[in-house]
Parts: C-alpha cells; structure tokens; sequence
C-alpha cells in the first residue's frame, strides 16, 4: 500500500438518504479500495465514522490516511492475503480518524471482481461503541421478549403476526409458527377480533397507545373457561418515523377479573337484601306480604318468581307429613315478572288452590325443607315444575332453562315455597343464588307467618265485634236510623268501637255510640259487657246523666280499662233529644235548614275514671233534622289536629244530603285516610214527623 494520488474515473458514493433499517441505525461505513490500495468508493456514513469527507477521501491509500503507523505492517498483511486468496476477514482495531482519535472500529473485509476481471477490497465499517451499543439493546430486547411472563406480539401493518413470544403462545395455545403470517381473527376465533382489530387499526393510524383494555372470552388454551386479558397495544417505528407494524402486549387478569365479579355480585346481593328489607313485610297483610317478596326477586335474581303457601297453613290446619302419600294443596299468593313473558300465564293463578303430586318439584322442596336447584332445567324437569303439560310447553317456548326453589318456614314449620325461573337472564341459578334466595325467603317467611297469625286474630275479633253489635235496626217511631261499622286494618287494633240503637217505653228510642279505650280480643269483650249493661240501665228508663253513671261503676271494676260514650233517648213526641257525655268527641246536629254544628256539651270524664259526675243536656231534634254520632277514628289522624278534623267533618255534612245509609259509607270513604288504622263506629239518626191519629 503506497502514493496518494487520486484516480480522476471513479464516482463518489451518493448523498445521504434517511435512515430506515437497522443498518442507518448503526451507520454502516462501505469504503473500496482498489488493488494498490488506493479508496476508489467512500460512503457517506464513512465520513461519521472516519471523520473525512468524500472529497478528502478518495484516490488516497488507505493505509497511511486511515492506520495508525504501528499497525501498518499488520493492516498490508490482512490486505495482501484477501486480495491474494479471496478470504475475508473480520475484526477490531483503532484506525486514525481525522480529528486526531483512535477510535475503535468493527471491520469486514471481503474481494470484490469486476467484469473486467480487476480484483477491488470492500471494507465495511462500523463504530465499535455503536455496534456493542446496539448489540446489547438487541440481546436485551430478546430476552426480556422470549422471558416476560407477559405475553408480547408484534404485528405488521396488515396486522399480520410477525412475531410471537413464548408467553402469549400458552395464553392462546398456539405455536407461535401457527402465528405468524396470520391476522388475530384468523388465530382466535373464540374472541371478539372485530373489536380487537379496529383497536389495532386505529393504533396504527393515529399513533395513539391504546392501554389496559379489558377482553373477556376464551382461547384454545382452555376452551371451556372465560379468561379475562389485560391489552395494551403500541405502534411501533423506525429512527425516521417510518411504521414499522404494532406491538401488543397481553396479561392474563382472570383473577383479578373474577374478583371483581365477586365482589360486584357480593354488592348486588347486599343491595337485593337490603331492598327486600325495606319492602318485604311492610303490612301485616298475607297477600301482600307475598307480593312484596315476589317482586323483591325480579329481575336482580329471577325473571320469574312466584310464592306458594300450602293450604293447609293458611287455614291452620294440621299439613302432612313428611311420609305421608298424597298430592299437597298449595295456594298460589303471587306471582312477579320481570317483562312480559308467556311464562307468567303458565303460572298458577293467584288466589286460586293447586295440587301438586309427589313427584312435582315443590312438593319435594316442602316436605323436605331443603332447596331444589334444577341448574339445565329440559322439558322433564319442567313437567315436574309447572302445574300441566301445557304450562310446560308455555315455560320451554318462553325459554325457561333454570329452575330453583326455597322452602318458606317459619317457628320451624314450613309455610310453603319460594320458586323461581330464569328465562332470558342466560346464566343458570347456582350455589350463590340458593343461598341468597334462602335469605329472602327466611325474611319473608316470618313476615308472612306474622301476618297469617296476625289474620287470623284479626278474623277472630272483628267476627267477635260483629256478633257483639246490633243488628238492623228494628221500626223507631218519628226516627229513621243507620249506623256503619269499619273495623280496624290491624288485629291489635280491633274490638274497641260500638253503638247501639235501643227502642223505649212512649216510643222513645235510645242511641248510644262508645269506644273502649284498647284493642283486640279483650278490648272487644269489655265493650260487649258495656252494651249488654247500657241495654239493661236503658231498660229502667233512667237520664241519661245516671246510665252513664251506672256504666261508669262497672268500668271502674273492669282491670286496665276505660271508654267513652255518648248516650241520648230522642222523645218523637216532644221532638227533643236530652244527652249526656262521657269524655267522647261531640256529636254533630245537622238542621234541615242551616249549617251543621258541633254540640255544645260538658265533656265528662271517660267511663272507668270514677267519682266524675255527668250532666244531661236537651235540645231540638225536629223533623228532618240530622244527629251524627261517631267514634274517634271517623275524624282522628297521626298528621292532623283534631279541631281541623272536626271542621272537615261540618264541611262534609254541608253538603246536599243523601240517603241515610248511604250518608254513612260515604263520611266513611271521604274522612278516613287509608293509613289511619282504627275502628269507626258511626250512626246517623234522622227524625221524622209522627203521624197522629
């Protein structure tokens, strides 16, 4: 190698053009040089390495422009054997750079012939720190790839796998060959690809990371099982901007999306309880109360649910056993859905009795005690659920497919049953919702067995307070008569309100409207006591001062009870009526001409206080003339002052009259508030002319 002359017929290399490959990436230098050693081509990248233009660098050897004088002899050597044998040869050493450095340099050298037959060097170039740089990052990269428990994809710009890491492999079961070349909706046919694509689409155009989106479904992996997925995927480019595809990164967090499902199941539970708490049990009617749990379980827990309490509860009859044969009388209380389903027709009618035999499904979860869980309910499961063969077709046509029943029991006495069908919810009833029905049913059943009780004694003392009451009343000379007794919602609240109508000598009659103050059975005893005793004293055609008197000596001997009472004889004759007043509401006096008015009367203590003096009080009753005599519950209210409840009374009698038992129902319907829960006993009297003759 020797002379710097220039060779004037040999082309420089071509200007620069941007970087787009691994190799502008690590500026690979390409010099020539000819025979004698001379450089006859220099790249531009040859200028970042060595430092030296094109201009400076070619027709110079190479040797003493570009080789440290210590290196010369072994330079001539490696030049002199690849252009005599054609061997490459490859490696590292300091070259001389123009700014007075050493630098380091990765070297490959190779022959090139032309077709004129003259051999030419070919040097290719590369900075040492450059090449190690990049080497590391490569390794880096590699591992962290085909290492990362994450599963990691990229993927060209027609969204074909170009390459595959070892993770996402096992996350979709397929080999990572059976990948590449292939877009996702051709791999994973069991996901939503559509959606995954146009994601990956849109990275690619915009360039804007989509990160943490949530896929649900399964791959070949495990088949059987949901899997939920973490996707985050990047567009990728080269040094010059150009897209290179899009890389996706993929991590399994089934775990942490089965938690969350859990745990939004646990949230929902909770709130279905709750809400069954608040609307399960809000009266003390069967019916309703049954009602309430029906509607409590759609649509959260059931598409369809119905409540059937056995007959035999309901009438306190003693049911059958466990052992016994025989079908079970159920009475259907209410049935909810969550949407219009023919699936409701199939269901028992409410109100009406059915029988069901041993086989029946219901019938096992009452006699047994135990839940039936029917999780793939088919047309024979569904025979044994509904009451007939055609109410079996209706379920299967509406699509019913999961069946699941509580029993209802109560002070450890089954009341009936709690079932339930899913029709359109697609997931079967299961573990979870055994037991959260279980927990609505075991609220429920004590309100409905609160209720039935609470019926039951309701039944018995309002036919108590009837029977305790007088019947039509008989013909009352110059005085027309009708009373209305409405008793009370509650049982507890039963049995304290009376009246009577009772004819006396010269054609006197005499009214009598009470109230004992207290509820119930005992309530209703007391005040048959009290009318068979204001019968008596009526009889001995006292004032009515000294009956209220005598009835107060008695009261004062009855433990834990007082009442009031007003007690009025009407003289057809006279056209007079004398009252008197035991602590009870003032009667109204409706003229035939004038407004109506609340009488005037001493109040008088309650019948029971003792020692308390009553005063009788006469005034006009003439014909045509109205006298309303009520119990508290007519005008009182918790939301109301009494004196405003009075007012509403006078206005409701100043109104054109109509007949007297038909004045009756309706001071009823327009005074009593439906949440006001105590007995109205109420008599209108009407006096009329007598005749003479």
């Amino acid at each position: 190698m020797g002379g710097d002359g220039r060779s004037p017929g040999v082309a420089r290399a071509a200007g620069p053009v941007p970087p787009g490959s691994l190799l502008d990436l690590l500026h690979v230098a390409a010099v020539v040089l000819d025979s004698s050693g001379r450089i006859v081509f220099w790249s531009p990248q040859a200028e970042e390495v060595f430092g030296y233009t094109a201009d400076e660098a070619l027709g110079r050897f190479a040797a003493p422009l570009l080789v440290p004088e210590d290196h010369l002899g072994l330079v001539a050597g490696l030049f002199a054997e690849v252009m005599a044998t054609g061997s490459s040869w490859a490696g590292a050493f300091p070259v001389r750079h123009k700014d007075g450095s050493t630098p380091l340099v990765e070297f490959r050298n190779v022959r090139l012939t032309d077709q004129a037959g003259e051999v030419f060097a070919l040097g290719i170039a590369v900075d040492h720190t450059t090449l190690r740089r990049v080497e590391t990052d490569l390794a880096l990269s590699q591992g962290l790839v085909t290492q990362s428990p994450i599963g990691i994809a990229l993927l060209d710009e027609q969204l074909r796998y170009v390459m595959v890491n070892p993770a996402l492999e096992r996350i979709n079961g397929i080999p990572a060959a059976e990948h590449v070349g292939r877009r996702p909706r051709e791999v994973l046919p069991l996901l939503d690809t559509t959606t995954i694509e146009s994601g990956l689409r849109h990275v690619l155009l915009t360039g804007t990371p989509l990160l943490d989106q949530y896929t649900v479904g399964r791959t070949r992996s495990d088949p059987d099982h949901d899997h939920a997925w973490s996707v985050s995927s990047y567009r990728l480019e080269g040094p010059g901007g150009r897209v290179i595809g899009v890389a996706i990164s993929v991590v399994d967090v089934s775990e942490r999306h089965q938690a969350g499902i859990e745990a939004d199941r646990a949230r929902r539970r909770l709130a279905l309880i709750a809400k069954a708490s608040a609307r399960v049990g809000t009266t003390l009617e069967v019916e309703q109360t049954a009602q309430e749990l029906a509607d409590a379980a759609v649509p959260d827990l059931a598409d369809l649910a119905a409540v059937d309490v056995l007959d035999a509860v309901l009438e306190f009859r003693p049911a059958r056993r466990p052992d016994e044969d025989g079908p079970e009388l159920f009475r259907a209380l209410a049935v909810a859905a969550a949407y219009p389903t023919d699936a409701a027709s199939a269901a028992d009618t409410v109100g009406e009795p059915a029988a069901y035999s041993a086989d029946r499904l219901i019938t096992r979860c009452v006699r047994t005690g135990q839940p039936v869980l029917v999780t793939h309910a088919g047309p024979e499961d569904l025979r044994r659920i509904a009451r007939d063969s055609e109410a079996a077709a209706q379920l299967q046509a509406a699509g019913a497919h999961s069946y699941l029943a509580v029993p209802l029991i109560a002070r450890n006495e089954v009341l009936g049953a709690f079932d339930m069908l899913r029709t359109h919810n697609p997931l079967p009833f299961d573990a979870d919702d055994v037991v959260l029905a279980g927990e609505l049913a075991a609220r429920a059943a004590v309100a409905i067995d609160n209720a039935r009780w609470h019926q039951s004694v309701r039944n018995v003392a309002e036919t108590l307070q009837r029977s305790l009451l007088p019947g039509s009343p008989p013909h009352l000379p110059g005085l027309e008569v009708a009373s209305h007794y409405q008793p009370a919602q509650a049982a507890h609240q039963v049995g304290g309100d009376w009246y009577d109508i009772i004819p006396l000598p010269g054609d006197r009659t005499a009214l009598v409207v009470g109230d004992v103050m207290g509820n119930g059975i005992d309530a209703a005893a007391t005040m048959g006591r009290l009318r068979t005793a204001t019968c008596a004293f009526a009889d001995l055609d006292l004032d009515p001062d000294e009956v209220l008197t005598h009835l107060d000596k008695i009261t004062s001997g009855l433990e834990r009870y007082i009442a009031t009472c007003l007690y009025a004889v009407y003289d057809p004759g006279r056209h007079q009526c004398r009252i008197a007043n035991a602590g009870h509401l003032p009667p109204v006096l409706a003229p035939a001409e004038g407004p109506p008015e609340l009488l005037d009367l001493p109040t008088g203590a309650p019948l029971g206080v003792g020692g308390v003096p009553f005063a009788t009080t006469t005034f006009d009753l003439r014909p045509g003339d109205r006298l309303v005599l009520y119990t508290d519950g007519l005008v009182e209210t918790r939301r109301d002052p009494i004196d405003a409840r009075l007012d509403a009374l006078l206005h409701a009698l100043d109104h054109p009259w109509r007949p007297l038992g038909e004045s009756c129902r309706w001071l009823v319907d327009a005074l009593r508030h439906p949440d006001d829960h105590d007995d109205v006993a109420l008599l209108i009297a009407q006096a009329k002319s007598v005749p003479t003759g």
